[in-house]
């Protein structure tokens, strides 16, 4: 199924449709994410013209090969799982709830960044913002469930209804469709792209997630047991394949006092270094 994108999405579907009970209900948005994934093609082999992106199409395969492998593992075959997040996924098929599926889907998509450093540093700029704030993304909704307090301060008791994989109004979190365009490679600058961004989708980044990346991360490093974790970030700004020499391009959505209203709002303070691209923002407890 490698070189066929229709059946890696089917393959995915089926993972969640054959499983005993309601699991079927846990897949709204990773499906989500795979859809608008393969409408920009980059799930696509190599061979097609246009050709797909070598590095997404190895993250997905990553957390396809987990899936099938806990899926035997769990259907009765002998032997351990080859990795933690394998571990996870098991323990998910065994005993469902919504944080063992964070747990496990979030690790295979960790184990695929972390694995596959090289192939990102081949893509575009603009991809590679793409690809950080996805990360950011899943491992803030995992917090909004599994650690509300840390992503929603005093606000944490609406976290976990509303990112629960089992309903649909997760994918307004984690369905990047609704933030960044629908073409690969995508034609444009980062700032091009930031700024077109939906009014919605920028109170998220910078409003909510931006000032907890520190916090968030470090707990992620724990909760999926990889401390490499926090290594991308630099100084609190997302650093996954991004030279620090860069880092000015994370603040261009960052200004504005609705956002700093919805971060004081949900328990943090930010204090905005005033120069255009300055040295960026720095958090501190409300």
């Amino acid at each position: 199924m490698r070189n066929d994108t229709a059946q890696r999405l089917a393959l995915a579907r089926d993972f969640y449709r054959a499983a005993p009970g309601h699991l079927s209900r846990y897949g709204h948005a990773e499906l989500s994410f795979m859809r608008w994934s393969a409408a920009r093609g980059v799930l696509e082999p190599e061979s097609s013209d246009p050709a797909g992106s070598p590095w997404w199409r190895k993250v997905n395969e990553a957390l396809l090969r987990d899936k099938i492998e806990a899926g035997i593992l769990t259907d009765g075959a002998s032997g351990e799982a080859g990795s933690h997040s394998v571990r996870y996924w098991v323990e998910f098929l065994r005993k469902p709830s919504p944080a063992r599926w964070y747990r496990a889907h979030n690790a295979s998509i960790v184990a695929g960044y972390l694995q596959h450093e090289d192939l990102a540093g081949e893509e575009l700029e603009v991809e590679r913002f793409m690809m950080n704030v996805a990360l950011l993304r899943v491992l803030y909704t995992h917090a909004m469930l599994a650690n509300p307090r840390l992503a929603l301060g005093w606000l944490a008791v609406v976290g976990p209804r509303l990112v629960d994989p089992r309903h649909r109004s997760v994918k307004w979190f984690l369905d990047l469709g609704r933030s960044f365009p629908r073409e690969y490679p995508v034609a444009g600058s980062v700032e091009e792209v930031v700024l077109a961004e939906h009014a919605l989708a920028r109170m998220l980044d910078y409003g909510l997630i931006a000032p907890r990346l520190t916090a968030l991360y470090a707990y992620a490093a724990e909760a999926l047991e990889e401390p490499r974790l926090t290594s991308l970030l630099d100084d609190g700004v997302p650093a996954y394949v991004w030279p620090h020499a860069d880092r000015s391009v994370w603040f261009v959505g960052n200004t504005g006092p609705h956002l700093r209203a919805i971060a004081r709002t949900t328990g943090v303070r930010l204090l905005w270094d005033p120069s255009p691209f300055g040295r960026g923002n720095r958090v501190t407890r409300g």
